[in-house]
């Protein structure tokens, strides 16, 4: 496979109505992202020259997704969505002089395996369409094969019984060379009952021309589509079941595997210890012997070897934990580095924060890093003691070997060294307390 033999088309333009949702259907998450990014993910397995993705309804809010998840990616407009056949000819002008193979991929399919795409992309039939036997066949188009070759293609409707007792069944995903793409898409025509231009009769185009065509197969579970609430809640349920199952085959221990929730990019190491109830969300990496312990959030982390969280801690994007750092229970972390040995008990939240090695952070302190505008850092030295209960308001430093009292509002810079102490000197007065409540007493009983 060479790096410009293959383009990607993915096919994102439904409103997918039966998820009664404002939201485009492809934008439904799975695995905490997009259902649209596991078609892109999937498909940058085989490293395209390039990718189109194909938008129409909600076209803003996918063109924005899109950027965002791969930002090579390109995205062009379907204004109406009049079948796949006429969404894909949107999208070949835009591989104008590209002149490998093409893959038609769609958006809402979420599991399509790598190894698949690669055995498209390296068929040597003209057109290879994707194929699975069906345990259910249902109203799904049939493929009709003789021999090794692809026939034709039948939708269920227009299928006779003989058809319809096939269980080789059509999932949409084809490929084909580019050249011969634009040739039989612009052959496509819409005489049917829907008034639409569909991919499928490709292949009927490209065997009238004496072309060749064939089926590549998968497992039925790798075409499921998204098109209700119900299954994006399957698809989601199967995705878990996958992630959870390829963590412990990589050497992760969950202690209860079915409360542990994976994002699409989670990445755990080797002996690393995932306890109940913990949550990934994207852009996560804990490395190899780390813990996390249970009623744990993470996202957009880091989380460095032997370092141990929580439990009931949260650790938001930017949190980047050295090795052998430990983040208590009920401690958020945020776009914040904790080098080597760092120690975060309990009840402290650390944002937009640099916190050098082995200093100890106390109960209860606080970065004050927004100031109603702007976002401003915090950075605490190697070797500091930050007594419980401080609040460091940023921009602000505490220099490496330093204090600061308990209670402490800090709010000027704190040399090497040095204590800081930033609260009002405590009064005593004896027996006041005493006099009071013998005085609140009396005063009660009078009403």
């Amino acid at each position: 496979m060479t790096e410009s033999s293959v383009a990607l088309i993915v096919l994102a333009a439904g409103q997918g109505s039966r998820m009664q949702s404002d939201l485009p259907k492809v934008l439904h998450r799975l695995g905490g992202v997009p259902l649209v990014g596991h078609a892109l993910a999937a498909g940058r397995t085989l490293d395209p020259a390039q990718v189109v993705v194909v938008a129409g309804h909600g076209a803003p809010a996918v063109t924005k997704a899109v950027a965002r998840l791969d930002p090579d990616a390109r995205v062009v407009l379907q204004p109406e969505q009049l079948g796949t056949g006429h969404a894909v000819a949107q999208a070949l002008p835009l591989l104008e002089g590209f002149d490998g193979r093409v893959i038609v991929l769609y958006g809402d399919t979420p599991f399509i395996a790598a190894e698949t795409l690669a055995a498209l992309a390296a068929h040597p039939a003209d057109v290879v369409v994707l194929g699975f036997e069906a345990a259910d066949p249902g109203r799904y188009g049939r493929l009709v094969v003789k021999g090794d070759s692809l026939d034709r293609i039948v939708e269920y409707k227009d299928a006779d019984e003989a058809t319809r007792r096939i269980a080789l069944c059509n999932s949409g995903v084809m490929a084909a060379d580019a050249g011969l793409l634009r040739d039989l898409v612009g052959r496509l025509g819409n005489d049917n009952a829907a008034g639409e231009y569909y991919l499928t009769d490709v292949v009927a185009l490209a065997r009238a021309d004496g072309r060749s065509a064939a089926v590549v197969t998968c497992d039925e579970s790798e075409t499921l589509g998204i098109n209700t609430r119900a299954e994006l809640a399957a698809a989601e349920a199967a995705f878990q079941a996958r992630a959870r199952q390829a963590a412990m085959d990589d050497g992760v221990t969950l202690a209860d595997p079915a409360t542990v929730w994976f994002a699409q990019d989670t990445v755990i190491g080797r002996d690393a210890v995932v306890g109940q109830n913990v949550v990934f969300g994207p852009g996560v990496t804990v490395e190899s012997g780390a813990e996390i312990l249970p009623f744990c959030h993470l996202e957009g982390c880091h989380v460095s070897a032997g370092a141990t969280v929580g439990p009931f801690a949260r650790l938001r994007p930017g949190a980047e934990l050295g090795g052998d750092v430990h983040v208590g229970n009920f401690v958020e972390i945020k776009n914040s580095v904790l080098a080597e040995g760092v120690k975060v008990g309990h009840l402290t939240y650390l944002g937009d924060a640099t916190v050098g090695e082995r200093t100890n952070i106390g109960a209860g302190t606080v970065t004050c890093n927004y100031d109603g505008v702007g976002k401003h850092r915090t950075d605490i030295g190697a070797d500091a003691f930050i007594g419980s209960d401080t609040m460091l308001v940023a921009p602000v430093r505490v220099g490496a070997r330093a204090m600061t009292g308990s209670g402490s509002v800090i709010t000027a810079d704190v040399p090497d060294n040095a204590l800081a102490l930033g609260r009002a000197r405590q009064v005593t007065k004896p027996g006041l307390a005493a006099r009071l409540m013998q005085a609140l007493r009396v005063a009660k009983g009078k009403q």
